[in-house]
């Protein structure tokens, strides 16, 4: 008997987005209304209405002071224009990846545009209310083969084919398949979300290794009906709103092996209240067949006798095995772990099975070891975790030569340096102490032979985080990552399983001849997604900030007609350039270098001299300044000339 939980089950990133943004809005004291139910789920919209927030069907309903939230599933343009026209507030939440087919299906133009979807659906809706010539929707591969066989036209026109994010995957393989049979020069783009065809595939895993299925999810949900619908296929299945509805499923009290998934609306703690009603029905049973396992287990001794600690020093340990002798363990029998500091890792009281080594009835003490005992069951946990892949988790205790040593259940894993570290530069001795996860490639117990490999690990928590990555990431959103690498045109940053890459036209305001002179490898740096591009999996990465921008602090700080200190950078013919800020140089042109008339700049002026200048114009357009020493010098001189006034 066992229940699994699917990993995937639960909100979306795109339902999470629009349930937090209702309950941020709530949160801030403001009167909010949904245009159709944030999510279909009805606890979540109970709970919201709880909270005042109200469900309106078109924006005319809507009080001029409340704002107006979009759900996930988007709406047509038309939608958009009419809460505008009426002067409404609106936020919109809608899923960043149902705004991508918004985008193409408006940029199809007179294509003819084929949507494979639920018609009925708020999504399908919205897409289609996108388009700007013929569209269609069609529900499935036979759908579909009739519209096409209906419009024999449609080869003297361009088609493209997109899906609803939370369409049927295997619905859609057929949908392309036939659509390519007919015109194989079709557009066709998979848009089905990342996390709608992990959640189905895992779903239907899932199904296989279990007698029942239980989908957790609201029954108006597309994407949870959709769960049921792959689970049907190789387990019996029952779709449940909340636990209430598992007492009126028999199945689950008769100790079958079940499954659990959710739908993406489908929030954590009804998932969690799902789990832990189901669980409680097995943990008598569990606990019974754990007992069963120790009974077993203790009559199989071998040599093997239960010990109780009763004293500890830094050299042994002092047990009573209930014989006439005193047993005892030494340090390298008593843990694999070289490391291992006796007196804090065991204590007088202690109980554990140890195996006898040597008898010595002469000094009346016998020689034991627990090292041995764990090995023994450690061979069979290796073992084990190399047929099922499991990952494994323990500290490195050595680093020796061409690799490093991780201990488990007694056992010592050799970890080679070419698999225990992401890169072969890195650093061996980094990793003493450190806990580490892995997977065990090799185990020939006859031979006390066990080989690991952290890479293996690092490299799939790294595949995960890029996917993950690349279901929620959208443009101008803000990273903190390190420096990973520096070239000649830029900086590639880890944003956390991807790289991205910040140009160096993107790294100062100044102009700079290498990355080096702003950015170092290992520096933490605040980015932002400046451009994606899914398709090749490019990140174009921002750092510059605009406060920062020179232009900006001259038009905020330096007026036309600012008095201030500058210093001459470089002299010309015509005049001489002078540093007013970082990254802005301004010119002084020749004939406003002196109050008198001078054959070039250099009779007067030096390269690094500080003078006092004018500004005397900005082109902010064309990114040019202006400036002048004479200005100020003729004012000096009216200044002098001027008529003091006689007293009376």
């Amino acid at each position: 008997m066992s229940i699994k939980l699917a990993k995937t089950a639960g909100f979306c990133f795109g339902v999470d987005r629009a349930v937090k943004t209702v309950y941020s809005l709530v949160e801030e004291g403001r009167k909010v209304c949904t245009l159709g139910p944030i999510i279909h789920n009805p606890q979540v919209v109970e709970d919201l209405a709880s909270k005042g927030v109200v469900i309106i069907n078109s924006p005319e309903e809507a009080d001029e002071d409340s704002c107006i939230v979009i759900r996930s599933h988007g709406v047509s343009d038309k939608v958009i224009n009419n809460i505008k026209e009426h002067g409404r507030e609106y936020v919109d939440a809608t899923c960043p990846f149902v705004k991508n087919i918004h985008k193409l299906v408006r940029e199809a133009g007179d294509k003819v545009v084929i949507v494979a979807g639920d018609e009925h659906h708020p999504e399908v809706q919205g897409i289609t209310g996108c388009a700007v010539g013929e569209c269609y929707v069609i529900y499935d591969a036979e759908e579909l083969e009739k519209l096409l066989n209906s419009h024999p036209d449609f080869s003297e026109k361009e088609i493209l084919l997109c899906a609803q994010t939370t369409f049927n995957v295997k619905k859609w393989e057929k949908c392309e398949k036939i659509l390519k049979n007919h015109y194989t020069k079709a557009l066709i783009f998979d848009t089905i979300c990342n996390a709608t065809a992990k959640r189905q595939a895992e779903a239907s895993s899932l199904a296989k290794e279990n007698d029942v299925m239980i989908v957790v999810g609201g029954r108006e949900s597309s994407n949870t009906r959709k769960l049921k619908d792959v689970c049907s296929e190789h387990a019996r299945t029952y779709l449940i709103e909340t636990a209430e509805e598992l007492k009126d499923i028999p199945e689950v009290w008769e100790g079958v092996n079940l499954g659990i998934t959710a739908g993406a609306s489908t929030p954590a703690s009804i998932i969690k209240e799902v789990f832990d009603t189901m669980a409680e029905n097995f943990e008598k049973e569990l606990s019974f067949a754990e007992l069963l396992e120790q009974e077993d287990m203790s009559y199989n001794t071998n040599g093997v006798v239960h010990a109780v600690v009763i004293e500890v020093n830094k050299t042994e340990v002092t047990v009573d095995i209930g014989r006439k002798q005193t047993g005892y363990i030494s340090a390298d029998e008593f843990s694999s772990d070289p490391n291992l500091d006796l007196t804090t890792a065991v204590a007088a009281g202690d109980e554990f099975d140890v195996l006898i080594m040597k008898t010595n009835d002469a000094d009346g003490v016998i020689a034991c070891s627990k090292k041995r005992i764990d090995a023994r069951k450690g061979w069979d946990v290796l073992a084990k975790a190399e047929e099922e892949k499991t990952v494994l988790t323990a500290k490195v205790t050595e680093v020796v030569k061409g690799g490093v040593i991780v201990v488990v259940e007694g056992v010592r894993v050799f970890i080679p340096a070419s698999l225990a570290t992401e890169n072969r530069a890195d650093s061996l001795e980094d990793l003493k102490g450190q806990e580490v996860s892995f997977r065990i490639t090799e185990v020939q117990a006859n031979r006390r032979r066990a080989i690991g490999s952290i890479r293996a690990v690092l490299r799939e928590q790294k595949k995960a985080l890029a996917e993950k990555f690349w279901e929620t990431v959208e443009e101008n959103q803000v990273f903190t990552g390190k420096v990973k690498s520096i070239t000649n045109f830029g900086a590639f940053v880890d944003l956390g399983g991807v790289d991205g890459m910040i140009h160096i036209s993107e790294l100062s305001w100044n102009r700079i001849k290498h990355p080096s002179e702003v950015v170092s490898v290992g520096d933490e740096v605040t980015v932002y997604i400046k451009s994606l591009d899914r398709e090749n999996g490019k990140i174009s990465l921002g750092y510059k900030k605009d406060e920062d921008n020179p232009w900006a602090i001259l038009e905020r700080d330096y007026p036309v007609g600012t008095v201030c200190d500058a210093t001459i950078v470089s002299l010309t013919t015509f005049g001489a350039f002078a540093r007013v800020i970082p990254g802005i140089d301004g010119l002084i042109h020749i004939s406003q270098i002196a109050d008198r008339r001078i054959e070039k700049p250099e009779d007067v002026l030096t390269k690094g001299q500080v003078v006092t200048v004018k500004i005397t114009d900005i082109d902010f357009e064309d990114q040019r300044v202006s400036l002048s020493i004479r200005a100020l010098l003729e004012n000096a001189e009216e200044a002098e000339e001027a008529p003091v006034a006689e007293e009376e």
